[in-house]
């Protein structure tokens, strides 16, 4: 499926965003990717905070392609729209985020002790890895939405 047809299945509505709101988006992944490596705080709060970061940097990608997920399983649809926007190679990479999710809610409403700290660890890189993605697939395809004051 399409971004397009996620839309006219009611997934997806327009969204209108902005250098600021990208911007900010981005700040919130630094800031969460800092603070996940905190090791005094629990593994389950550092995957948490890790998990939120990788959430920010798919919600940039589909903010950027002019979308925004309807508010029903709204954090499944955001990551499930990476490889609709990167490419279908990173179909394993919207799989491993889902199944981080999964876990997430279980540690945040459930349970503790569900996220070890090399998972927290691993989520940690990937999310690393993943702005880099994101940021040079936004050089590319949606400069106006990078602040060229900002290293990234």
């Amino acid at each position: 499926m399409t971004l397009k047809e996620w839309e006219s299945s009611g997934w997806l509505r327009k969204h209108t965003t902005s250098l600021q709101e990208i911007t900010q988006l981005l700040e919130i992944v630094d800031r969460d990717l800092k603070d996940s490596q905190h090791t005094i705080l629990s593994s389950d709060w550092r995957f948490g905070i890790a998990y939120n970061a990788a959430l920010k940097l798919c919600t940039v990608l589909l903010y950027s392609e002019g979308y925004k997920p309807d508010r029903s399983v709204a954090h499944f649809r955001t990551i499930q729209a990476l490889p609709l926007i990167l490419g279908k190679e990173k179909e394993d990479d919207s799989d491993y985020l889902n199944s981080c999710r999964s876990k997430r809610n279980k540690v945040k409403y459930d349970s503790i002790g569900g996220a070890s700290d090399s998972e927290a660890d691993e989520l940690i890189e990937f999310v690393a890895d993943l702005k880099i993605q994101v940021i040079d697939w936004l050089k590319i395809k949606h400069p106006e939405f990078l602040d060229s004051s900002k290293e990234r």
